[in-house]
């Protein structure tokens, strides 16, 4: 983080006898109280690093009133004016500083986009300096850990009144027709970009809004750049999908390669093919897709050798979020050659008929409605013969017994739609599902007679273990009181006083 340094003057200054006591230097208990206590504010600053006892700001002249000659080491002086920061979470400190630094911004936007001539060499520096000092910083963490951009308000720059203006400032020096990409590069080098990059996870969506257009415009102005542009958006992406699956730029960076991958020459190199599916086919799995999700088919559609792979792609995911995709997959299909149509014709229909039958009404709605699309229905009718088979059983079942109306009419249409394209298939499906459908209720009774069966059998099986269970308790109760363990006879146990049998004939009963 880069640190300003204080006038000697200042209080705060190294030189000054004021001191820190040790205890507090190494003990963090005390500012963590302090942080507890403080009350949550509706807007944030990243501006860690103003200065705590400023500078005193004094009104330069004018440049619309300034001679020629001065023109050039007034701008200088308000550049360098323009370098002071001030804390905005406190709304009544110096404001006549505030005022002087908002005005000057001011002036010099207006500068740089009415007057000509105004960029000379020595500016460029300045220029470059002042816009590091206000737009580069650490971007205070989120007061909701768990914010959702699309039902949280987001938390504004306390400090958007100044950085507004740098920004501004920042897009006018780049659209001037006196800006020069040889001098420019010297100072917007690798390490600016980067750390411009990292600004787009700003949540407040001004100055992502403001970094796009910057952003494409150093695209489009330093060449140099360009392929270190793309590959630390690359980064950031798989850095978003396989680690923090949290960046708040995501949708403006995908905009800004939208219109980069429009102008790819055709055919695309294999470095552009390789970014364009390991890393935005990828995108489909973030959490927050909803988001962002309509960008990368975008640009991908007008890919013709992409369009393939981003299908197959799509089917993969569709059952995640059916809706989404469903709605993807449409646009492809609109801009679709015949002939790449055939490749996916069989997962993407396979893919389609477990939507249609989905008990989510507008799953089966949202698939349902490709059949409304003159080209899908052009497609389908030409590949008729692979097409029916894969859906007329999920079509025909689902209109028995689907529970909302609505899907039931769309199918009757659809139905309707295929007998019209090839009546005598229709016809040869309608009658083999009915074959497969009395084969299938026969399956149905056999394996019921067959659970039957196995049921009664296991019954009396427990009927069996359970009085075998019965007569050895029983034989176990009479060893306890010494009865004889070989069961009497009928006529024996039911007199009253039975006759002693002698030993052999017990002998012969036992062993009978």
């Amino acid at each position: 983080m880069e640190t300003t340094k204080l006038p000697p003057s200042s209080p705060s200054s190294p030189t000054t006898s004021f001191s820190v006591p040790s205890a507090e230097k190494v003990d963090g208990f005390p500012r963590r109280s302090m942080r507890r206590a403080r009350q949550r504010r509706s807007h944030s600053s990243s501006q860690f690093r103003y200065q705590s006892s400023q500078v005193e700001l004094t009104p330069l002249p004018l440049l619309k009133d300034a001679p020629v000659a001065e023109l050039h080491d007034l701008f200088c002086k308000k550049l360098q004016q323009c370098c002071v920061l001030f804390d905005f979470l406190d709304c009544v400190a110096d404001l006549k500083g505030k005022e002087i630094k908002r005005a000057a911004l001011n002036e010099l936007v207006e500068s740089v986009a009415t007057s000509r001539g105004v960029l000379i060499e020595p500016l460029y520096p300045e220029a470059i300096k002042m816009i590091s000092v206000n737009i580069f910083r650490t971007l205070p963490p989120s007061e909701n850990p768990e914010f959702d951009p699309e039902e949280d308000e987001p938390t504004l720059e306390a400090s958007w009144p100044h950085l507004q203006l740098v920004y501004e400032f920042f897009l006018r020096f780049l659209e001037s027709p006196d800006f020069q990409p040889s001098m420019a590069k010297r100072y917007v080098d690798q390490k600016f970009v980067l750390q411009l990059l990292e600004l787009f996870d700003s949540e407040d969506p001004r100055e992502r809004e403001y970094l796009k257009t910057i952003l494409h415009r150093v695209y489009g102005k330093l060449l140099g750049l360009r392929a270190y542009i793309r590959k630390q958006i690359n980064n950031i992406f798989l850095r978003f999908i396989y680690e923090t699956e949290h960046f708040n730029g995501v949708a403006e960076l995908l905009e800004i390669l939208g219109s980069i991958i429009n102008g790819f020459a055709l055919p695309l190199k294999a470095e552009h093919k390789q970014f364009l599916v390991r890393v935005l086919i990828p995108l489909h799995t973030a959490k927050s897709l909803s988001i962002f999700h309509a960008q990368p088919v975008k640009f991908l559609c007008s890919q013709t050798s992409l369009r393939q792979a981003l299908l197959r792609a799509l089917c993969r995911f569709c059952l995640c979020v059916q809706v989404m995709f469903l709605g993807e997959i449409e646009e492809i299909l609109d801009v679709i050659e015949p002939s790449q149509f055939i490749r996916v014709q069989e997962p993407l229909f396979k893919q389609i008929a477990a939507c249609i039958s989905s008990p989510h009404f507008q799953v089966a709605e949202r698939a349902l409605y490709f059949w409304n699309n003159e080209y899908i229905l052009s497609l389908i009718e030409e590949n008729c013969q692979v097409i029916l088979p894969l859906v007329f059983a999920t079509l025909y079942r689902v209109s028995k017994e689907h529970w909302n109306q609505t899907i039931v009419s769309l199918i009757y249409n659809v139905l309707k739609t295929f007998m019209e394209m090839n009546s005598k298939l229709f016809d040869d499906l309608t009658a083999s599902y009915k074959v497969e459908k009395q084969k299938e209720l026969k399956r149905e009774r056999e394996r019921a007679e067959l659970w039957r069966g196995l049921e009664e059998h296991q019954e009396r099986r427990m009927q069996m273990l359970t009085e075998a269970a019965r007569n050895q308790r029983n034989l176990q109760e009479r060893g306890e009181r010494g009865d004889p363990l070989t069961p009497s006879s009928p006529q024996t146990a039911h007199s009253d006083q039975p006759e002693p049998k002698p030993s052999g004939a017990s002998s012969g009963e036992s062993a009978t």
